[in-house]
């Protein structure tokens, strides 16, 4: 097998463990590392990919692919999620300044990918 290949596979099962933990703790994105595990199987694993597709998990993946994106409702409810995790975070949990900030960019960061780089979804029609 490929170093190349071995790498996508270790860091697919990375990003699906990752996603396993966002679904139970608030803070920690499920989509994008769904997304990610996703995009690292095709190039990887046809087997683990199909595994991961139909997983319970694999919902994230096959509503971006069918969509094509994220839907506007899905863009706000994902930046309202990380701004009051974030926001949580910053004022209760955080108690080092230097994190807070780091923090604070990060989540501002994390919703000006998902509002301008990912792929907005058209409307879909009842007849599709």
């Amino acid at each position: 097998m490929k170093l190349k290949k071995v790498i996508y596979i270790v860091c697919g099962v990375l990003c699906v463990i990752l996603g396993t933990i966002g679904v139970v703790v608030p803070g920690i994105p499920t989509t994008p590392f769904v997304l990610l595990a996703s995009w690292l199987f095709y190039r990887s694993s046809e087997r683990l990919r199909n595994w991961l597709l139909s997983s319970r998990l694999g919902k994230y993946a096959r509503e971006y692919e069918r969509n094509k994106g994220l839907t506007i409702k899905g863009k706000i409810s994902a930046i309202a999620m990380m701004t009051v995790m974030c926001t949580i975070s910053v004022v209760f949990f955080i108690p080092v300044f230097w994190v807070k900030i780091l923090v604070a960019i990060l989540g501002l960061i994390g919703g000006i990918c998902v509002a301008f780089i990912v792929p907005t979804a058209k409307p879909r029609h009842f007849d599709e």
